[in-house]
């Protein structure tokens, strides 16, 4: 596949951002949030996300299972996650910064892309701009019953990987590209449906003290940590500025981790 084909290459950006969306653009995760209060609750749910990373259980069926224990209409759970939901208040300057310098932010989510849609036409004010991409599992009927109706709706997933969506299936063509045509990859993310897409880009953002720091250390992948969008910003600008080298980000991030216990 060559660069032409690419979407995100076609205004030859020197960096691309994907990212998560949950809990890493917003502050609190929106299907641990339905989980937790209109589903089957967190410890059952945190259980479910322990095993995962722990290997015991795949990404896939621990989703499915937590989001099956949501019976409340899907309208409805939309207008209770736009009451609910906040973004990460740094998060609306990358937005504008990163259109201004032609940097593609590509939203890899284990969400629903109506929900995240909804979200982010709500809480930017508009419909994103066409410089920022949602590539996200979906909604569907179950046993041909409406969605908006009590039970209605269950999770369409992306692919068949054990991730219900691979997320590094989207950013492999990207790092595939010849070095002289190649941007540099930045992916920011929390948890446990980041897994897949760690080890594709050349610096993960780890949200500070969640699940995701903790597999990256243990697999030796380059990360640093953020607590919010400032501080990715704040390097984004700098690497591309070519003020700081990714691998100096990812040994000082390392470094910090181990001198703060995470």
């Amino acid at each position: 596949m060559g660069s032409t084909e690419l979407p995100y290459m076609k205004t030859n950006p020197k960096i691309i951002f994907f990212t998560d969306f949950d809990g890493t653009i917003t502050l609190a995760d929106s299907n641990d949030f339905l989980t937790d209060n209109l589903g089957y609750g967190r410890e059952k749910r945190r259980q479910g996300n322990y095993d995962v990373l722990h290997g015991r259980a795949s990404f896939r069926d621990a989703f499915r299972d937590m989001l099956d224990s949501v019976k409340t209409p899907f309208n409805k759970c939309i207008e209770i996650l736009q009451e609910n939901m906040k973004l990460d208040p740094h998060f609306v300057e990358f937005y504008y910064w990163a259109e201004e310098n032609n940097v593609p932010i590509v939203v890899l989510s284990s969400g629903m892309k109506p929900i995240i849609s909804a979200l982010f036409e709500s809480l930017l004010g508009h419909k994103p701009r066409s410089h920022l991409h949602i590539v996200s599992n979906d909604v569907e009927s179950r046993d041909g019953k409406d969605i908006n109706t009590t039970g209605g709706w269950q999770i369409k997933y992306h692919d068949d990987s054990h991730f219900g969506h691979d997320k590094s299936l989207e950013i492999k063509p990207y790092a595939a590209l010849p070095v002289d045509k190649r941007p540099t990859l930045l992916y920011a993310g929390d948890g446990v449906s980041d897994l897949s897409a760690a080890a594709e880009t050349d610096l993960l953002f780890a949200r500070k003290g969640h699940d995701l720091v903790t597999y990256c250390e243990r697999e030796g992948m380059p990360f640093t940590t953020f607590e919010s969008w400032e501080t990715i910003l704040a390097t984004t600008k700098d690497i591309l500025s070519g003020k700081v080298s990714l691998k100096k980000v990812a040994e000082e991030g390392l470094k910090k981790v181990h001198e703060e216990g995470n």
